[in-house]
């Protein structure tokens, strides 16, 4: 008993650990600069067809970055099973309603994840000789997806997107998780798409 006791604790101290590394990341981000095309990462579109309060925060900081530097965008996300469209095509035409030419955004409608998000914009991105990736998405979001894009080989900045602090917990503590997954495929090689 006192063996599982010490293991959960352990357990425990790992994870807060793993919280603590993604706070100071968070607040030591990448400088965002120098890039050549940017990357949006999806997140939900709301059943009306509207943008949630995070994606729009993310295609915001997108278009201000666009207009520091009309480069290629790339948008992405899949229709997940409540929403009207798939993420990549509403963030398209939200960033086209600012004045992105239409013919300046590619759009990635098969990702699911965060990986396939960056491994689906690279290859999008291929033909069009891009030197430095701008990855956009949410503030807390960032740095795993800094180090997806790290493994997939691209050259990339980033920028965080605000969060409001009362989605603090829930966004920390999920992504803390998924820190433990990413390293569990990244280091033990183990199948957890």
């Amino acid at each position: 008993m006192m063996l599982l006791l010490i293991a959960v604790l352990v357990a425990i101290l790992a994870y807060l650990g793993v919280v603590g590394m993604l706070v100071w990341k968070v607040n030591h981000p990448p400088v965002a600069e120098n890039y050549d095309a940017i990357v949006v990462l999806g997140a939900q579109v709301k059943a009306d067809g509207s943008l949630s309060l995070q994606l729009k925060w993310r295609l915001d900081a997108a278009y201000e970055a666009w207009q520091k530097e009309n480069c290629l965008i790339v948008t992405c996300g899949a229709q997940g099973s409540n929403e009207p469209a798939p993420e990549a095509l509403v963030m398209r035409d939200y960033l086209v309603g600012l004045g992105v030419p239409g013919e300046m955004i590619l759009s990635d409608e098969s990702s699911f994840n965060t990986r396939q998000n960056i491994r689906h914009a690279a290859e999008l991105l291929k033909p069009h000789n891009a030197q430095t990736v701008l990855i956009v998405t949410s503030d807390y979001h960032l740095p795993r997806a800094m180090a997806l894009a790290q493994d997939e080989g691209l050259a990339a900045t980033g920028l965080g997107a605000e969060t409001l602090p009362i989605y603090w917990p829930k966004n920390y503590g999920r992504e803390g998780l998924a820190w433990i997954k990413y390293w569990m495929q990244k280091y033990l090689h183990l199948p957890l798409e």
